[in-house]
């Protein structure tokens, strides 16, 4: 603050991961896009909370009382799913903080945070955001506690919650404090209020209530597909009466532009962990020579949080801006000239558009099958990596972010590139499973088409001389999966002579459609699916396939 000038912090953001000034750590994108835009923004990174006197709230306070606001995020996970496997139990490591070490954020981190917040700063608003708190900002069902809690937003007694990608939110929320406005109506949040706050012309839903959905659960799986077309339509108002008050979610924030998207990511970024730190942040290794190409996932699977954090329409950065990012890696301090990843979400979906996006209610882009108004830029896409890969200083350029198989497949010669040009021995396919009634639950392709894919990978790569492994993704205990389905499954994998590496056992994180279905015990039509609930149940499922039982 010396050093620049600054007297006082406009806004103060507090994160749970270890300070990483890199475009795929979200606190630090929001700090450098607040101050490009003119506001003094400080941060504070995994204050210190296990003090036997309480939180040191004296570290929130080093730089002063901002004079806007304080924004909290738990970090790049939900604070219980960084610290807790799919079997509850305590993980040994965080890919976010120094060392490794797991503990350095507490449970329910925006909880704390915002305690420590409010003692430190009496009467600033505060904000919460991140994908602790959007996927929590109705009633949600946490299964740590195995139970239904209500929004976040109340708890954490906040005065406003950001949900999906804030950067249009905190910058509004910035400039109406800063005129002494109201905040309600920002497009990408959620507060308490009054109905009649809301615009008479604009469209609404109505969310069942958190007193109702303690009684009746299948009400959680109806809200989470109304919060999915609230998302997808856009531009709908969404209320849940709870104790007796109204929340009030206003429309999703409306994606950046390209313009707006390239600007973004080509602020200064040093793409390194803060000079205090005297042990490695692991994710800064794995994601330094990584590049961002877009936001968003036409997929839609049911377990995924993408469908609610950002959404389904897919937003991209230029071409020229991607050659401009990495024209400037090769300039950085140790780069060995290869690209780990340049993607997103799905990297063969960048710069994908749908042609009836305003009049759109399907669930899925692809599932059962791509939609014909879904239009993807694969052959774009190959040409930028190619641009990219030519490069004076770059030797290789992987998209270990993985693609989507279906997609690859429906455009000529698209797939035989990535495999023999942009596959760094391994690509990530996520079939999940084998069973048609899950596949459908999860909404996810046939499973011919992961085979189709599967051939033609290895002909590619056998074409190209080089031996090339397909890493499926696979799941266990998902809701509607039984002991049987994964005999299925594990009977599949050994015909195929694979060993399983990658197995997830379902965890229902929140938010997510598939995790209503797991606590109600129904599809998204109400009709009873079984699910292992109990964790023996679970574990039952996941050894299955560990130990290759068929």
């Amino acid at each position: 603050m010396q050093s620049l000038g600054w007297q006082e912090l406009d806004v103060l953001l507090i994160t749970g991961d270890g300070y990483v000034d890199h475009a795929a750590f979200g606190i630090a994108l929001l700090g450098r896009w607040l101050v490009a835009h003119g506001y003094r923004t400080g941060i504070v990174a995994q204050p210190e909370w296990k003090d036997t006197g309480g939180p040191d709230i004296s570290q929130l306070t080093r730089m002063g009382r901002p004079r806007l606001f304080v924004g909290i995020s738990a970090g790049a996970l939900d604070s219980m799913l960084a610290h807790y496997t799919a079997f509850r139990k305590i993980r040994r490591d965080d890919a976010f903080t120094p060392g490794g070490t797991a503990g350095a954020r507490p449970n329910r981190a925006s909880l704390v945070y915002a305690n420590m917040a409010r003692a430190a700063f009496p009467g600033l608003p505060v904000v919460l955001g991140g994908i602790e708190a959007s996927l929590r900002r109705i009633t949600h069902y946490d299964f740590w506690s195995d139970k239904l809690r209500r929004s976040i937003l109340l708890d954490a007694k906040a005065e406003l919650l950001v949900y999906g990608m804030g950067e249009r939110a905190v910058l509004e929320i910035a400039q109406r404090l800063e005129q002494e406005r109201g905040l309600t109506g920002i497009r990408g949040t959620a507060r308490m209020g009054r109905e009649e706050d809301i615009p008479a012309d604009a469209p609404r839903m109505c969310l069942p209530a958190h007193e109702d959905m303690l009684e009746d659960p299948g009400l959680l799986v109806r809200a989470a597909s109304q919060l999915e077309r609230q998302i997808h339509g856009g531009d709908a108002w969404a209320v849940q009466p709870v104790g007796g008050r109204s929340l009030l979610l206003a429309p999703p924030a409306q994606a950046l532009s390209m313009a707006e998207l390239d600007a973004l990511y080509e602020l200064p970024f040093s793409r390194k962990a803060h000079p205090a730190y005297k042990k490695a942040i692991p994710a800064e290794e794995m994601l330094r020579a990584s590049i961002t190409s877009h936001r968003g996932c036409g997929g839609g699977c049911s377990f995924c949080s993408l469908a609610l954090h950002q959404g389904r329409r897919v937003a991209s950065r230029s071409e020229e801006s991607l050659l401009r990012e990495a024209a400037g890696l090769t300039r950085q301090p140790g780069f060995s000239g290869a690209i780990s990843d340049l993607g997103g979400p799905t990297a063969n979906m960048w710069q994908a558009t749908c042609a009836r996006a305003h009049v759109c209610r399907r669930t899925s882009c692809c599932v059962p099958k791509i939609c014909p108004f879904f239009r993807t830029r694969q052959g774009k896409h190959v040409a930028m990596l190619r641009k990219i890969r030519a490069l004076p200083g770059i030797r290789h350029l992987r998209i270990a972010s993985g693609i989507r198989a279906d997609i690859a497949l429906a455009e000529p010669g698209m797939l035989r590139a990535y495999t023999m040009e942009f596959t760094g021995g391994q690509l990530k396919v996520a079939p999940e499973h084998c069973a048609p009634e899950v596949l459908k639950l999860m909404r996810k392709p046939r499973l011919e088409i992961f085979e189709a894919f599967v051939q033609a990978f290895y002909e590619h790569s056998a074409e190209a001389g080089r031996e090339q492994y397909v890493v499926p993704y696979l799941m266990s205990a998902f809701p509607g999966c039984t002991e049987a389905h994964m005999r299925e499954l594990g009977r599949w994998l050994a015909a195929r002579h694979w060993t399983p590496q990658q197995v997830q056992c379902f965890t229902p994180t929140p938010g997510t459609l598939a995790t209503a279905m797991f606590y109600a015990g129904t599809d998204s039509r109400g009709r009873p699916i079984p699910v292992a609930r109990a964790d023996a149940a679970r574990l039952r499922q996941h050894h299955i396939l560990l130990k290759g039982r068929s």
